[in-house]
C-alpha cells in the first residue's frame, strides 16, 4: 500500500491557481490509475487505485494548505504507513515552470503545506514531487502569485509539469516496492 497526497486549497476560489498543483496532479493520477472515489475521511478526500499490482490511496486534504499535515498524518495512521510509503506532491516556485522534480526528505523550503506535514509527522523522510511553477514576476509577492488566477501562458507550462509529475509518481514512487511489500 502507498499513499499519495496532493496539496492545495479547497474551494472554487483556488481551483485554478498554481498553488493547487498538487490537487491537479492527484486528479491526473487518479484518472490514469482508474482510481475510484472513496469518500472523505480524516480531513481529506480519498480515492483508491492500483499500479503494477500495488495498491495506492490518493488524498487531497480538505483543509487549507497550511493545515494539511494533520490529514496526511491521519491517513498514514489509518493505512498503517510510515513516511517511506508516502509521496507528497506540491507546487514549488524555485523550480522552473513546466518542470517537476523528485526527492526524498529535506526541509520545507518555506512551503507551508510541507512545513505542516513535517510538523505533524515529526519527520521529513517522505517522498516528494515538486511541481515547478516558476518565480513570480518582478515586484509581485510570491503568495499573490501562487494564489491568483492562473495566467493563460502559465497553463501550458503547468500542464507539462503535471504530466512530468504523474510520470515521476509512477516510475519513481510506484515503480519500486519497498522491502516487505508484495506485488499482486
Amino acid at each position: 500500500m502507498r499513499l499519495i497526497a496532493g496539496l492545495g486549497n479547497p474551494g472554487s476560489r483556488y481551483a485554478r491557481t498554481l498553488h493547487n498543483a498538487g490537487f491537479l496532479a492527484v486528479d491526473r493520477l487518479a484518472e490514469r490509475l482508474g482510481a475510484r472515489e472513496a469518500g472523505t475521511h480524516g480531513g481529506a478526500d480519498w480515492a483508491r487505485g492500483a499500479f503494477a499490482g500495488a495498491a495506492v490511496t490518493l488524498i487531497k486534504p480538505v483543509e487549507y494548505m497550511n493545515r494539511s499535515g494533520e490529514a496526511v498524518r491521519r491517513a498514514m495512521g489509518r493505512l498503517g504507513l510510515g513516511p517511506e510509503r508516502v509521496l507528497v506532491i506540491h507546487d514549488d516556485i524555485d523550480i522552473a515552470a513546466g518542470q517537476a522534480r523528485y526527492k526524498v526528505g529535506g526541509g520545507h523550503a518555506g512551503h507551508n503545506g510541507v512545513r505542516s506535514i513535517i510538523e505533524s509527522l515529526g519527520a521529513a523522510g517522505f517522498h516528494r514531487i515538486r511541481v515547478g511553477v516558476g518565480r513570480p514576476p518582478e515586484g509581485m509577492d510570491a503568495a499573490d502569485y501562487v494564489l491568483s488566477a492562473m495566467r493563460p501562458e502559465a497553463r501550458e507550462a503547468l500542464n507539462a509539469a503535471l504530466d512530468a509529475a504523474v510520470e515521476l509518481a509512477l516510475s519513481r514512487f510506484m515503480g519500486q516496492a519497498p522491502a516487505g511489500e508484495e506485488r499482486r
